[in-house]
């Protein structure tokens, strides 16, 4: 199959995230491995796809400024223009001719002359007006949604929630490139060693101030070099590290991790247990427990058993006290991580919200019976949505008099000296700006005693 226009695939792709609420991470992976582009354009249509749907309402606003409000203009057409906008106003290295070029010549490909000249004539008048003033735009709240292109009705709940200072720089942050975090394998390697062999790959990388597991990489491609494949380190943002080092393993013991694919913390765990005890990991979802094994094996870990099971029916296959540990990564709106995900923050609503609530309380009511006396629960999300982590945790709290939180994960939070967070009575909320990562929440239980209170 030969390859094809890079711009013609990325208009392919975000058309079709727009009609089917496909996913950016997956379609973009199935493009490349597919072939539908050159290897040289890989990192472009990433660039490309990402930024357009980062941006959308941005471009949108910015668009509406050269299209009479009465015209009416196709879908396909609009997608082309904002993914050319996107190309002038953001990607400093495409000349403008050649955007302009591109998207003309797409446009008389899939449409008709008229289209091109229209595409052609909105191009070249956006290029000469500029990036739009957002200040007339008088509610500041408004502002911000259109400035960073996030949904008034998000915007408006983390001001009612956090405040105006943490939403800015949230929304801000959130249209920022993340950068990639792996966890070193120290089964296989130590931190040091490892930095050591990227650099001499030429991989700039920095250590993580937040986990001695962590190591932020600068510059260069760690896709291009074996250190993955061999299993010395695993991709893992460092909230997702820090929500998995709670959860304090000691060797021999046995722990579950409820909804672990792709099994990055069920692997981080595994490694702390240095060969011994156990970790059953599971999930949902019939394809993701290969995932599980796969990273497993890459790592040399044998002692993660992994199955296709919902969180909620656990107790169908284990005894009540079994574990020593529990981890549940719940599933939820996934707010935190629209830096990875942009499509994200587009495909949400309060509905979603309200009804993956509902599915959190569940999963930890089920899954709670399986914890040992003294045994630690550790319950982390994705999200920055108070209904989906505090209130969720004040509600199975209020529920089960053998549950409480360990006092000692409040102790360990605090001396971690974490900045841009909010500390609760029932847990720690981190955000995009926190350490440079994904937004999580995170808190640890302890069982304190049995159901009867004894």
């Amino acid at each position: 199959m030969g390859k094809q226009n890079v711009r013609e695939v990325a208009l392919d792709l975000l058309i079709r995230m727009e009609k089917a609420g496909s996913f950016s991470h997956l379609l973009i992976t199935h493009a490349i491995s597919d072939g539908k582009v050159s290897a040289k354009d890989e990192a472009l249509l990433t660039e490309l796809v990402y930024g357009t749907m980062e941006r959308k309402l941005t471009l949108a606003y910015d668009l509406s400024r050269f299209i009479q409000t009465k015209k009416q203009v196709k879908d396909w057409v609009i997608t082309l223009l904002q993914l050319s906008l996107y190309q002038l106003r953001y990607l400093d290295a495409v000349p403008v001719y050649a955007v302009i070029d591109e998207a003309v010549n797409i446009a008389k490909k899939r449409g008709h002359k008229g289209i091109a000249s229209f595409v052609n004539g909105v191009l070249r008048n956006a290029d000469r007006k500029g990036s739009p003033d957002f200040s007339p735009i008088e509610n500041p709240v408004e502002r911000l949604a259109i400035e960073t292109s996030h949904p008034l009705w998000m915007v408006e709940r983390w001001v009612a929630e956090y405040g105006w200072e943490i939403t800015e720089e949230m929304c801000m942050m959130n249209i920022t490139k993340k950068p990639l975090t792996i966890r070193v394998n120290t089964q296989k390697i130590s931190r040091a060693d490892l930095m050591e062999k990227l650099q001499a790959q030429n991989i700039q990388c920095v250590a993580s101030a937040y986990s001695k597991y962590g190591i932020i990489i600068q510059k260069g491609n760690i896709f291009k070099t074996t250190i993955i494949s061999d299993g010395l380190a695993t991709v893992q943002d460092i909230s997702s590290i820090l929500a998995a080092s709670f959860v304090e393993v000691e060797d021999s013991m046995t722990v579950l991790d409820a909804c672990s694919a792709p099994g990055g913390k069920a692997t981080f765990l595994a490694e702390r247990l240095h060969d011994t005890g156990k970790v059953f990991a599971y999930d949902i979802h019939k394809n993701k427990p290969k995932l599980i094994k796969e990273n497993a094996k890459r790592l040399g870990l044998h002692q993660i058993k992994v199955g296709n099971h919902d969180a909620r029916k656990l107790g169908d296959i284990h005894e009540e006290y079994e574990f020593d540990r529990i981890i549940v990564d719940a599933p939820c709106s996934g707010l935190g991580i629209v830096r990875s995900k942009p499509d994200i923050k587009y495909n949400k609503s309060v509905a979603d919200i309200e009804q993956l609530s509902h599915v959190q309380i569940d999963i930890l009511q089920h899954v709670a019976p399986l914890l040992k006396e003294n045994g630690k629960l550790v319950y982390s999300t994705c999200t920055i949505d108070p209904l989906e982590n505090e209130q969720v945790i004040e509600k199975f709290l209020r529920e089960n008099a053998a549950f409480k939180i360990d006092p000692t994960f409040m102790d360990e939070v605090k001396a971690l000296d974490l900045q841009k967070v909010r500390i609760s009575n029932v847990g720690l909320q981190l955000f995009p700006q926190s350490c440079n990562g994904d937004g999580f929440f995170v808190t640890r239980l302890v069982r304190v005693c049995n159901e009867d209170g004894a």
